[in-house]
């Protein structure tokens, strides 16, 4: 009788840890960047638009900037700036590129954020096959995400919290993005 409910007690442990490892898998991988991802490169396409770009408004002196290339993927880069009112007039006559060029390399240090968005899918943290992995480029660190959390000498549970912190970080950016692009000129 002991022999048997301790059979049953493990049955039931181990059930629980296999539901658990899958919940736990299942968050890593819902992308709250994917839908507005995908949108924002369906707009930039239909506009014939190369880039895009919008401040902050939760931030002055922050701005945000992709470059998209069809098919392939979205450049992304937010950051603050010295001297907002230079990007605010390229804003002003739509230089979408060249506010992406500037904010990319002339930020005030340590504030930029870039991510690589391959496939322009929104930030996936375990890719499939060979299509590449999502990079988050924050200040000094760059995450890969590839679902190599070992290779990166850190736990699956830093790797995941990594990953959401940036995805969701991900959404707000491109969210200020598609606000951006489905604005009215003049508005």
């Amino acid at each position: 009788m002991q022999f048997t409910r301790r059979i049953v007690v493990r049955s039931v442990l181990t059930a629980a840890g296999a539901v658990a490892c899958i919940t736990v898998l299942a968050a890593a991988q819902d992308s709250k960047s994917a839908a507005g991802a995908k949108e924002l490169s369906q707009v930039l396409e239909t506009a014939k638009l190369d880039g895009i770009a919008a401040a902050d408004p939760a931030a002055p002196d922050t701005f945000v900037a992709a470059l998209y290339i069809p098919g392939t993927q979205l450049l992304v880069v937010s950051a603050k700036y010295s001297a907002p009112a230079l990007l605010v007039e390229k804003l002003n006559v739509r230089d979408y590129r060249g506010l992406y060029m500037d904010l990319h390399s002339a930020s005030v240090p340590g504030s930029k954020i870039f991510v690589q968005d391959h496939r322009a899918d929104g930030l996936v943290s375990r890719p499939d096959g060979d299509n590449g992995a999502d990079m988050w480029d924050e200040g000094d660190k760059s995450t890969a995400f590839d679902g190599e959390w070992k290779k990166a000498k850190i736990s699956e549970a830093d790797y995941t919290k990594a990953y959401t912190a940036a995805d969701e970080r991900y959404a707000k950016m491109l969210s200020l993005l598609l606000a951006q692009a489905k604005a009215k000129p003049g508005s």
